[in-house]
């Protein structure tokens, strides 16, 4: 049986550590049959992304700090040289200053703000803008990237992450729209809390993962495969009809009232 992803390139924005939602969902993918470019932001993050993409096969490796014009607009040349094209976009980059997830939310700083909304929103739009004439080159393709419900509802010390994660679904819902005609997808993800490198800048967060167990109609959190599940239904041929969706892979915990 061929794999579902036999043939297909795509391009894995977001890896820190072995921990990463976006790194679970490049195994995956390479486990079904992709080749895998990886990014790393800054020079402290290298080393890890690089010991990670030597566990896959023949990987791409590119610098990209999505706060720099100059790096993002260099990775399509960079795509196109080694794979001709591309048919798939994970981007899982999210930052915002630890000050602004420790103090009240009224306090949040303007530069504060300017960085996680430009780190979190901002650069699914100018990463996406670089990979689609890469996916026209292929016919379409498929544009995921990774959300919270703290975008929806309140959750302590998320502050100024749940306005970038708001901003960044408007941005799903918008790129969805303008290059549905390409057969480009654009969809979201909005998994459970999960043990990452982010998480662990929020303050609580083990209360937040016991509250989860407590109220999820699964009674339990997810786990970092399942998320890569969803994921890979929605990179691939069985979702092509869905686009601007947010989909939620959180045991069912939005569901629940009182």
């Amino acid at each position: 049986m061929t794999p579902p992803l036999a043939g297909k390139h795509g391009l894995i924005v977001g890896v820190a550590n072995k921990r990463s939602i976006s790194w679970a969902i490049a195994q995956a993918a390479a486990a079904a049959g992709a080749r895998i470019a990886l990014t790393y932001p800054s020079a402290r993050l290298e080393e890890n992304v690089r010991e990670l993409a030597a566990t896959l096969e023949n990987p791409l490796i590119l610098p990209c700090d999505v706060g720099s014009d100059k790096q993002m607009a260099a990775l399509g040349p960079a795509l196109d040289s080694e794979f001709g094209g591309l048919d798939f976009l994970l981007h899982g980059a999210a930052f915002a200053p630890p000050s602004e997830l420790s103090n009240p939310f009224v306090e949040t700083s303007r530069e504060g703000f300017r960085i996680a909304l430009d780190v979190s929103a901002y650069s699914l739009v100018a990463l996406t803008r670089v990979a689609m004439p890469l996916m026209e080159k292929r016919g379409g393709g498929s544009v995921l990237t990774l959300t919270y419900l703290g975008s929806q509802r309140v959750f302590t010390n998320y502050n100024v992450m749940g306005v970038a994660k708001a901003a960044l679904e408007a941005s799903v819902r918008y790129l969805a729209s303008e290059l549905g005609a390409k057969n480009i997808r654009v969809n979201a993800i909005s998994a459970g809390p999960i043990k990452t490198l982010a998480a662990a800048g929020i303050s609580g967060f083990s209360n937040i993962l016991q509250i989860y167990r407590d109220r999820a109609p699964l009674k339990r959190n997810v786990e970092l495969a399942e998320v890569a599940d969803a994921a890979m239904f929605l990179l691939g041929h069985a979702s092509r009809a869905i686009t601007g969706e947010i989909v939620l892979v959180d045991a069912g915990y939005h569901v629940t009232g009182i």
